[in-house]
């Protein structure tokens, strides 16, 4: 009985120094990179709630791609989850082979990121970059793309008379201006080609076809791709805690193309919907604050749960 015992609470005072394994406090503040882009403000608003119940001050600054990448080297960043690959991949390069940022996991697949056009277009013959050119008066020789610093690729394609695209124009603008575009265009079935990808409720809200063929541009498999989140260099060794839920932040499409609906269809703040889709999938909450504590270094979960609701 009393071995039983001392074993009990050796157990417990193992468990009460884990408890306070918690991060230091210049790691409190958690300066998070955002895009502008609706899929990284619901994933960013998810790390921000959770932040903010564990007792961290997580914020998010709205950067350029380019620029989220200077921030993170230069130390003015802690965080971005928007690490698209293989796109990133060539630009970005640099950063990952000289340390300046680290890998902290992946944390969407199955997402894809090219070219797409409307069924109504794909139905009139146009199904690949290929066959882009020769209906060139019906688009404009007009390509409508998101914020500047993210087209590098459809850039370099005109630059270098890629698919006979030399001379076509790359409309940079921002994800909602393009968007708004497409919106317009649509119901009058005029022709428009624009940079599409999943997870989106453009996917909900539009019959699209993703254009074969962009492998140079985008990769194979119609840009499939995985999503990374990637720290500032030595933020897991510095900021272990905060490191271990960006780590454990695993979406799905059905998450973030619901998550990005209350957004974009329904008028949510990204903090609203983030809240809302964790309600409605509260089994995630236990795979993300696993091996997670407070700020304080109590129990990540019953606290988190309280403040959703749960």
């Amino acid at each position: 009985m009393r071995k039983l015992l001392a074993l009990a609470l050796f157990a417990a005072a193992g468990a009460t120094t884990a408890a306070h394994a918690a991060d230091a406090p210049q790691c409190q503040k958690v300066r998070i990179s955002d895009l502008g882009w609706t899929d990284i403000m619901l994933t960013n608003s998810t790390a921000e709630v959770l932040l903010d119940a564990l007792g961290y001050d997580a914020t998010q600054t709205l950067l350029g791609l380019d620029v989220t990448y200077v921030s993170l080297k230069n130390n003015e960043m802690d965080v971005f989850q928007g690490n698209w690959r293989p796109v990133q991949d060539e630009q970005y390069k640099s950063y990952f082979e000289e340390g300046a940022v680290e890998v902290l996991g992946t944390n969407l697949e199955g997402a894809k990121f090219t070219l797409a056009v409307p069924k109504y277009v794909s139905d009139a013959g146009v199904k690949s970059f290929a066959d882009l050119a020769q209906h060139g008066d019906q688009f404009g020789k007009k390509i409508y793309a998101i914020e500047p610093g993210s087209n590098q690729p459809l850039l370099d394609m005109v630059a270098a008379n890629r698919h006979g695209l030399g001379g076509w124009e790359i409309i940079e603008s921002s994800e909602a201006g393009m968007l708004t575009q497409v919106k317009k265009s649509v119901p009058e079935k005029q022709w428009i080609v624009f940079l599409g990808w999943e997870p989106h409720p453009m996917n909900l809200d539009y019959e699209l076809t993703y254009l074969a063929g962009g492998d140079v541009e985008y990769g194979p498999n119609f840009g499939g791709a995985t999503v990374r989140t990637i720290a500032r260099k030595n933020y897991s060794a510095e900021c272990p805690n905060a490191a271990k839920l960006f780590a454990n932040l695993v979406y799905d499409l059905d998450y973030e193309n619901h998550g990005m609906q209350m957004v974009i269809g329904e008028g949510k703040s990204p903090e609203d919907a983030a809240r809302e889709m964790m309600k409605r999938n509260p089994e995630k909450l236990a795979k993300w604050l696993d091996g997670v504590s407070t700020f304080d270094g109590k129990e990540a979960l019953p606290v988190v749960k309280s403040a959703l609701g749960l």
